[in-house]
């Protein structure tokens, strides 16, 4: 490391602790420190003093080997040896990405142990693996979203060197890799930016308290925070992409949103390292802004969630309508999510008590990812529950279709392919009791809108919450995880042979809401899905080959396909394209 500097303007003095040794720091401009010839070399520990106060772990640590109240530990990033350095990225239009949480994902819960799975990501047909956030957050488990050392990856799992790894084995095996960053909170514990500068403001404010301070007085500093985070992502870990996370509730009124100004310097890296680079939002204002282009008034981002797409999908196939899922359970909202990716375009939401969203006119159809599981869907749930588990194997088959064969970019959650049974729970590993007691408690009251009993909650500091959460491979091999896992190997061979899925086109959708069938028509062929009691016939309009279907007893004839309950099919017309 060459050149140590901190932000600090509210410090009248800083010192840098290094080696058993404090030296006082040089002030410079605007409220920057430099510590000139005294900077740690790679390796070794260093933290600073405000106005004698501390010690404090650097706002930018690249490592915080002791957690979130520990020493830094300067990195030189130059130093790894990268096998894979010519990997592009495959375009995201095409893409089928799986997100996975490093703690749960494998037996040992870190980015080495995760290594020895990616074989069977390969040969399941992804091609983007997306890893919740790995940002420094406190204890040794949760799920990230509370990180404080947004320049260090978490120790627990193996640290900077050990993402590089990871990083490195999937690029071998031409997997991209995707990370979730968290630009608009950061968590309470080990949180100790505000002591440094105003990297929040009372202006606005979101769930967890101030808001990050993109457009205040000494904002400039903190958009450079977080660009200069995004980059480092892309640049030192070889990243290809970030998903960034609720970003909602980021507040900025700036005449140039941080968002913006973060695909411009994106875009930027891109061009200078000629490599592929992604931004992908989440967001639950339904504004095609977001992914709008620049020159037309946009951010520019290459895609954006599409949350109306899952609650369509669940709503329709659990039956449940507590919450925001009182909005949905038609047959037309699939159909509208499919035609267009929001359902609330500007129409009315019972559940808002106000008009939503807008039409994303002009939008191609894989500016948008479709899940029927993430990790916020399923995590958010009392027990965790899959679809899988409310919904059954049959069901679960027709919300894979309907992913899969959907115009936007397929994302699957881990162990969504074979219908996991192990659960994904909420779980937390906060060291002061006061703030462990407010999150176990706030949990149980977040439930209530969904009437779920708060002793049915699982404790999210327990360890077992975690334990229970982490995936079993080995039950892949047995029924009915086996047919599941088959029929989404199945669904993701026929995504890539055929033609339509990167044309950016919506299907054509038919539907009977009484019946309970429904026909989404893309290019030359149809997916029909009958969700009703009795076994059906619908019209494929002359289509007369069965690419796939989830039963059996499915049979086209006389240019329509014969479905019994709870089923779906996948038709074509005869024809070379098909082979």
């Amino acid at each position: 490391m060459s050149g140590l500097r901190v932000w600090a303007p509210r410090a009248g003095a800083v010192e840098l602790e290094c080696a058993g040794r404090r030296r006082a720091m040089v002030a410079e401009q605007d409220g920057w420190w430099s510590a000139g010839a005294a900077t740690p070399a790679p390796g070794v520990d260093y933290a600073f003093l405000l106005d004698g106060e501390g010690p404090l772990p650097d706002p930018r640590s690249p490592c915080q080997p002791a957690g979130v109240h520990g020493p830094s530990r300067a990195v030189d990033h130059a130093a790894f040896p990268w096998v894979h350095r010519a990997f592009r990225a495959p375009p995201l239009a095409g893409a089928v990405i799986y997100e996975l949480h490093v703690g749960t994902f494998s037996p040992g819960g870190t980015f080495d142990s995760a290594i020895q799975y990616l074989d069977r990501l390969v040969d399941l047909g992804v091609t983007h693996v997306e890893l919740m956030p790995v940002a420094e957050f406190p204890g040794t488990r949760g799920w990230g979203y509370d990180g404080v050392d947004l320049y260090a990856a978490h120790h627990a799992y193996g640290g900077p060197d050990g993402l590089k790894r990871l990083v490195d084995a999937c690029h071998g095996r031409g997997l991209a890799v995707l990370l979730d960053v968290v630009y608009n909170h950061l968590g309470p514990s080990g949180n100790y930016l505000a002591r440094y500068g105003p990297y929040f403001t009372d202006r606005h404010r979101t769930p967890w308290g101030d808001a990050v301070n993109y457009d205040d007085a000494g904002s400039d500093e903190v958009r450079r925070f977080v660009v200069d985070n995004a980059l480092m992502w892309l640049r030192d870990y070889r990243i290809d992409g970030l998903r960034l996370d609720a970003v909602h509730a980021i507040y900025d009124s700036s005449a140039t949103h941080v968002l913006e100004e973060l695909q411009m310097e994106v875009d930027a890296l891109s061009a200078r390292e000629q490599r592929p680079l992604v931004l992908i939002a989440e967001s639950d204002l339904n504004d095609p802004r977001l992914v709008r282009a620049r020159e037309a008034g946009g951010y520019g981002l290459a895609a954006q969630w599409s949350d109306d797409f899952h609650h369509a999908v669940h709503a329709l196939l659990t039956g449940e309508r507590q919450g925001y899922y009182e909005d949905f359970g038609r047959m037309a909202d699939l159909a509208a999510a499919l035609e267009r990716a929001f359902v609330y375009a500007g129409r009315r939401s019972a559940h808002r008590g106000r008009r939503h969203g807008r039409t994303p006119i002009g939008i191609p159809a894989q500016r948008f990812v479709a899940f029927a599981h993430n990790h916020d869907q399923i995590g958010n749930r009392a027990q965790g529950d899959r679809l899988s588990h409310l919904a059954g194997t049959r069901r679960a088959m027709i919300a894979a279709a309907l992913v899969l064969t959907s115009p936007f970019v397929p994302l699957l959650f881990q162990g969504e392919e074979w219908g996991a049974s192990t659960p994904f729970l909420y779980f937390t590993d906060h060291d002061d009791p006061d703030l462990a007691r407010a999150v176990s408690e706030g949990r149980r009251r977040e439930f209530a809108a969904f009437a779920w009993a708060p002793e049915d909650v699982p404790d999210p500091q327990a360890e077992e919450t975690f334990q229970r959460s982490r995936l079993d491979w080995s039950e892949r091999e047995r029924e009915p995880h086996r047919e599941l896992l088959d029929w989404h190997r199945r669904l993701i061979a026929l995504r890539r042979r055929a033609p339509w899925p990167t044309d950016g086109r919506f299907p054509c959708v038919r539907f009977d809401e009484a019946a309970r069938w429904l026909v989404a028509e893309r290019g030359d062929v149809a997916i029909a899905c009958n969700l009703g009691a009795a076994r059906r016939a619908i019209d494929v309009a002359g289509r007369s080959r069965l690419l796939l279907a989830s039963d059996e007893a499915a049979v086209l004839r006389d240019g329509a396909v014969e479905l019994p309950p709870d089923s779906v099919a996948i038709c074509a017309p005869e024809g070379d394209g098909w082979r």
